[in-house]
């Protein structure tokens, strides 16, 4: 990916970091979060291209989930792949996809992002446990482009 996207401290990054891990604790499915500053094309496709990129969509169980920002966008999207899409409740994603809006509207992306994560992992959970030889297929990094 390209140009890094300006957008939360070092310290925010490592804190939404931990979460993924701590979310993956509990779960074999897959969190990661991507930002950068916009997209020319509708949201929810410029995440899906992202989700390839990624490589997301490569996960055994197919149980991937991508948190996606376009900052100066204003453009948030939660996509998971076919595995989870599959499994959760229809409104699992917009659930949410609106305690993490919540946070945002105040203006604390760290914590909608933590709080968007740990919801995503706990569901995930119950679908797809963590198990003795799970292995993390995908960084917990925050890519940025």
């Amino acid at each position: 990916m390209s140009t890094e996207a300006v957008f939360l401290s070092t310290e925010e990054e490592q804190e939404i970091v931990n979460a993924i891990g701590l979310a993956e604790k509990e779960t074999s499915g897959e969190i990661r979060v991507h930002i950068e500053k916009s997209t020319s094309i509708a949201p929810f496709d410029r995440a899906m291209e992202v989700f390839h990129v990624l490589k997301m969509d490569e996960t055994e169980l197919k149980n991937g989930v991508l948190f996606y920002l376009a900052t100066d966008s204003r453009s948030f999207v939660i996509c998971g792949d076919k595995g989870i899409n599959d499994l959760v409740p229809d409104d699992f994603w917009e659930s949410t996809k609106e305690i993490i809006i919540a946070d945002f509207k105040k203006g604390d992306f760290k914590l909608g992002l933590i709080n968007g994560i740990i919801k995503a992992g706990e569901q995930l959970k119950q679908f797809f446990p963590w198990q003795e030889n799970d292995t993390n297929e995908l960084s917990n990094e925050i890519s940025k482009g």
